[in-house]
């Protein structure tokens, strides 16, 4: 079986009954439960977003649910998730970081992620938003980099908005076929998580390039 099938199975194999236990809970539930698990996705707990809003959609074309209510529950929840990640960031540095030194992480090095954000944090905030899985996550580094709440609380707002609306649309667009979507949008993941292993991958060998030349400076 080709690699990619073998972790699409994998995947379907832990997902599945947890997106059959989201859209049961939304067929029940309607928006609240829109609400409650779009918080719990983007406060880093593992339940798609992509079948969350592609369901609700599904259930705007059935005139369940409207579209206007789906996407409001959506980015409301994404919000309230994401400030819960941020919180997490921001008092774990405080915590673990600063007062317990659980990790050994210098000050210079935080000085250097609070530098990056300030310099890239507005639009990193913005765009991954609008990316799988790092959608999920990025509200914890920006935690860590203290952040302005508010200016975060703002482009997490905007930035979700896009993202949560494309699902319900496509939800609703193709209706009984949401599933299938979802598996496709799936294959997105696997980009990514390349994309992020790759990117890493690079940085760390040129942080290592970077220390043998300082290295091999004479004295």
């Amino acid at each position: 079986m080709h690699p990619m099938l073998i972790r699409a199975s994998v995947t379907d194999f832990v997902l599945n009954p947890i997106v059959n236990a989201a859209t049961e809970f939304i067929s029940s539930a309607g928006l609240p439960a829109v609400f409650i698990l779009m918080t719990l996705e983007s406060a880093c707990i593992p339940i798609p977003s992509e079948a969350i809003m592609l369901f609700a959609g599904f259930a705007v074309s059935k005139g369940e649910l409207t579209l206007f209510g789906v996407v409001a529950a959506g980015v409301l929840g994404n919000l309230c998730g994401s400030l819960i990640g941020y919180a997490i960031g921001f008092y774990g540095r405080l915590d673990l970081l600063e007062r317990h030194k659980v990790f050994h992480i210098s000050q210079a090095r935080l000085a250097q992620v609070e530098s990056w954000f300030d310099r890239y944090g507005n639009a990193t905030v913005f765009f991954s938003r609008m990316i799988p899985l790092v959608r999920t996550f990025v509200s914890v580094p920006a935690g860590v980099a203290k952040m302005p709440l508010g200016r975060f609380s703002l482009l997490t707002t905007l930035g979700s908005i896009p993202w949560v609306l494309a699902l319900a649309l496509i939800g609703e667009s193709v209706g009984s076929n949401w599933e299938s979507w979802r598996h496709h949008l799936a294959y997105l993941d696997y980009v990514v998580l390349a994309a992020v292993i790759l990117g890493i991958g690079w940085w760390l060998l040129r942080r290592r390039r970077d220390r043998d030349e300082r290295g091999a400076l004479p004295d």
